[in-house]
């Protein structure tokens, strides 16, 4: 597998989301994967709120689907909700990189994913091609961030090894590879966080891809919480907010 960082200029509020990928990305070939920060998308979609004009808490409770807890930790304020299916910190909203405002999230990742793809497909004239829109995102007990899929389109975002043997011939029963997630990761520690510039990514020769024309939602990798290994640490929410967070999981 083959990733590339691509350098572009900053983007601006509004800018056309095609014309921008479309300016800074090399020959694509097929089966290539495209990879766009959560970011870029947001700010050509103009989600982004002035700072002077609101408060950051003010906007978690507009922008959050849940609000699990609001604490004070190492003396800063954290806010977990829950925002598209994720557990993250203040419903995705960033300042870093934002010029004075908060970023929001896209207001839909994954019409934002297949527009882009359906447009670069015809641009680039190439018939199997994928798009991950992706964001950072932190780790339970762990320092630092990673990238994560927030969006995808054109390929299957899970490799099943349901059924096929282990080392010593006996069927794997319940692994499965998340894909998108592995995908975002990778792309993400070349893409990095600070003053980089390289907002956009391309990925080659990437293994266990099955490229398709699909509907893709968040419920292709999405866990009911009932069924989570994690659900022993959810259940200090309130039965109301259970009922609230499982709806969100549910499929649409």
């Amino acid at each position: 597998m083959h990733i590339k960082a691509i350098k572009s200029c900053r983007v601006n509020a509004f800018q056309d989301l095609n014309r921008f990928v479309d300016a800074y990305l090399p020959m694509i070939s097929e089966e290539s994967i495209v990879v766009v920060t959560s970011k870029v998308v947001s700010i050509c979609e103009g989600r982004t709120v002035p700072k002077h004009s609101v408060t950051k808490e003010k906007l978690i409770q507009q922008e959050a689907d849940l609000v699990i807890a609001n604490t004070k930790l190492s003396n800063e304020h954290i806010v977990l909700t829950l925002k598209n299916n994720l557990l993250i910190p203040s419903a995705g909203i960033d300042e870093s990189n934002g010029n004075d405002a908060y970023v929001l999230y896209p207001k839909d990742c994954f019409a934002s994913a297949k527009q882009l793809w359906s447009f670069l497909r015809t641009q680039r004239r190439i018939q199997k091609l994928g798009i991950l829109i992706t964001d950072s995102h932190t780790t339970p007990l762990r320092k630092g961030v990673t990238g994560i899929a927030l969006a995808w389109w054109g390929f299957d975002p899970l490799f099943s090894y349901v059924g096929k043997p282990d080392l010593y011939g006996y069927p794997l029963r319940v692994t499965y590879i998340n894909t998108v997630d592995a995908l975002a990761a990778s792309a993400a520690f070349l893409m990095g966080e600070g003053d980089e510039c390289t907002p956009l990514a391309m990925i080659e020769n990437a293994p266990h891809m099955t490229f398709n024309e699909n509907l893709h939602t968040y419920h292709e990798v999405c866990i009911a919480p009932e069924e989570d290994l994690y659900q022993p640490l959810l259940k200090s929410l309130s039965p109301e907010d259970n009922k609230t967070f499982s709806r969100n999981f549910e499929p649409s």
